[in-house]
């Protein structure tokens, strides 16, 4: 198996997302842990963009050959951008879930709940200890 990356540059909520925050603008996305958990992933689906959302809303679904698992957003604010090629490719969050498995970006409107979320030291010992 290989080792589970939690890169230094990202926040993490104990819903295994991960956030990126840069200006005034969020990148969500799914942990390395939760894809490993997932499996392959084969379907995702997003909220449109402009939808409005609550720290802790749903922002869409990832099905794989597991389970089906909603994302959930940490922060609040506004959809302003879905990664449309992760329909056609929905295993690139597999293959890179920092990267181009990225899943929605969120021009936050209270950045607060990030305060909330655990550093990579942190999230690395929750996982270690499910």
């Amino acid at each position: 198996m290989a080792e589970l990356k939690y890169p230094a540059d990202l926040k993490y909520a104990k819903s295994d997302e991960w956030v990126r925050l840069e200006g005034d603008v969020a990148t969500l996305g799914v942990s390395d842990y939760a894809q490993d958990a997932l499996n392959d992933l084969v379907y995702v689906e997003f909220k449109p963009v402009g939808t409005t959302l609550a720290a802790g809303d749903a922002v869409g679904e990832v099905e794989s050959v597991k389970a089906a698992s909603s994302i959930y957003s940490p922060v609040a604010g506004e959809i302003v951008e879905v990664n449309t090629a992760l329909e056609s490719a929905p295993e690139t969050v597999n293959a890179d879930p920092y990267g181009a498995g990225w899943m929605v970006k969120i021009k936050v409107s209270d950045p607060a709940p990030l305060n909330d979320l655990m550093d990579a030291d942190a999230y690395k010992a929750y996982c270690e200890s499910r």
